[in-house]
């Protein structure tokens, strides 16, 4: 099974929240998901992002593929080269 990490959107509209989940590649964006590890809000100044960090590096040790997006909010916590270092 192919696994991302993905952003799933909540929040109301024009006021996006995200939840970082880990999902299969195949299933839809807002669809059903493995685990979340956490949680980025765009619309607070400055955007809110708190990521499990031993989730997190754990996924990416075993596989799984973040998006673009989620590549650089992990890159931004430090935790791509953490899983990288292993």
């Amino acid at each position: 099974m192919a696994t991302r990490i993905r952003l799933r959107r909540m929040g109301a509209k024009k006021k996006p929240f995200y939840r970082i989940v880990v999902a299969d590649s195949r299933s839809p964006r807002d669809g059903r998901c493995i685990e979340e590890i956490g949680y980025y809000d765009p619309c607070k100044d400055p955007a809110e992002v708190k990521i499990d960090g031993e989730k997190a590096v754990q996924w990416l040790n075993s596989g799984a593929q973040p998006s673009e997006t989620v590549r650089a909010l992990l890159n931004k916590a430090g935790l791509i080269e953490k899983a990288a270092g292993k």
